[in-house]
């Protein structure tokens, strides 16, 4: 029987008493990521022999930075082309009538970040756990390091553009002022203070929402719907029209993305390329302090 999923979160113990459910499909999406050494920017390390270690029983590895982002390209995490994504995803056991789990070490927000990949490609009955691997070991719950495989799925959906813009929807809406913009960069980053990318700053006319404030900083789980909003309120995101979430290389924007979600706002979209491909064109603006 499948289970039809009514939020985007689930709890560590909602997972636990439903590990053997037949349509159940849970993936460790762990990346590691650390300073470039050599430069701006980060270097990533796919989790995958961390998930061959240890997880949550029963649970396979999608790997992020190998298989469900776009090759050779320039800007690290790139989507992909819909027809790669849905081959990567049906090798890994995800079908139609799936549903899908997803969990990391750290912040969510690489969970976030396949979350939203799976709903633009029609997959809509998907999760993450709250709080995520780092509660699941905290509360003592079992772990494994058998190795599994779940069958091969079949993905029919349609890929929904309007979930993700590009560098040039991006400047529009810098020069338009509109759809609302989100920078989930911290507050040093987003001023200028901190120059992680190269270039110094934000996008101008984007208000700072940074995506570990919209986390419980004891539990790592996301916060509760009033204390969102309260997040959201300076912005008016929450009444927009339309909202645009951006952040380095369009993976922490996505936890923005959930936390609207949580607060009614579905009309999001992330911008893909981010800061990481915004500071490589000098010709585009970047502003810095606190204000958008």
């Amino acid at each position: 029987m499948s289970i039809f999923l009514k939020r985007p979160l689930v709890s560590t113990e909602w997972l636990e008493n439903n590990l053997e459910a037949d349509d159940l499909r849970v993936f460790d999406t762990s990346v590691t990521l650390s300073s470039n050494p050599n430069g701006y920017g980060y270097e990533a390390l796919s989790g995958l022999e961390y998930w061959k270690d240890n997880h949550i029983p029963g649970a396979g590895y999608l790997d992020l930075l190998n298989d469900l982002s776009k090759k050779k390209c320039e800007t690290s995490f790139m989507m992909p082309s819909t027809g790669t994504l849905v081959v990567n995803l049906e090798q890994s056991g995800i079908d139609d009538s799936s549903t899908v789990v997803l969990y990391n070490v750290g912040s969510p927000m690489w969970s976030t970040r396949v979350w939203w990949m799976l709903r633009s490609i029609g997959l809509t009955n998907v999760a993450v756990l709250d709080g995520g691997w780092d509660k699941w070991k905290i509360e003592g719950r079992a772990t494994s390091s058998s190795q599994c495989e779940y069958p091969k799925g079949r993905i029919t959906g349609e890929f929904n553009k309007r979930m993700w813009v590009g560098k040039k929807a991006m400047f529009r809406a810098v020069q338009k002022g509109e759809p609302l913009t989100l920078n989930a960069l911290s507050p040093a980053v987003y001023s200028g203070e901190k120059n992680q990318y190269g270039r110094a700053g934000h996008l101008p006319g984007s208000w700072n929402v940074y995506y570990a404030d919209v986390l419980d900083s004891r539990t790592g789980v996301f916060r509760k719907r009033q204390e969102l909003a309260e997040k959201f309120e300076p912005s008016g995101a929450l009444k927009a029209d339309r909202v645009i979430t951006y952040c380095g290389g369009g993976i922490s924007a996505t936890v923005l993305c959930l936390a609207l979600n949580l607060c009614g706002q579905n009309s999001v979209a992330v911008y893909d390329g981010s800061m990481s491909e915004w500071v490589r064109d000098e010709a585009l603006p970047l502003k810095s302090g606190m204000l958008p």
